[in-house]
């Protein structure tokens, strides 16, 4: 007995060939929602118990503190580097970015203010 739905993948112009791979793309599309949904769960829970998620932290921290110190005594990442070793990458993402330095104008020389320049003074 045949069966009496042909599906042609090789046409892809066939109406039956192109559900067939909808529904493969839907199929797999669920199977990666689903994926996505245990691994996060299986995350919450080893943070719910206490465990570390991801890469073990490799630096060690008093390096980290004394790299703190050296950016605080405003050496540059690259010297800071070449003393402690830290790799440039890892010092971006433990140490804490510096806070932005106001941009102001310059203040206006010999005292005068600028209603007095205005002003013809």
């Amino acid at each position: 007995m045949r069966d009496p739905i042909r599906v042609d993948s090789s046409n892809p112009a066939d109406p039956m060939a192109q559900l067939a791979v909808v529904l493969l793309a839907l199929f797999g599309q669920m199977e990666r929602t689903y994926t996505l949904e245990r691994a996060a769960h299986a995350r919450a829970v080893a943070t719910a118990k206490g465990r570390r998620v991801g890469r073990p932290v490799l630096v060690d921290p008093a390096k980290l503190a004394y790299a703190a110190h050296l950016r605080d005594a405003g050496h540059t990442i690259a010297e800071i580097v070449t003393k402690t070793g830290i790799p440039r990458t890892s010092l971006y993402r433990h140490l804490p970015p510096r806070p932005p330095e106001p941009v102001t104008a310059a203040a206006p020389a010999s005292g005068s203010s600028m209603s007095e320049r205005a002003a013809g003074g």
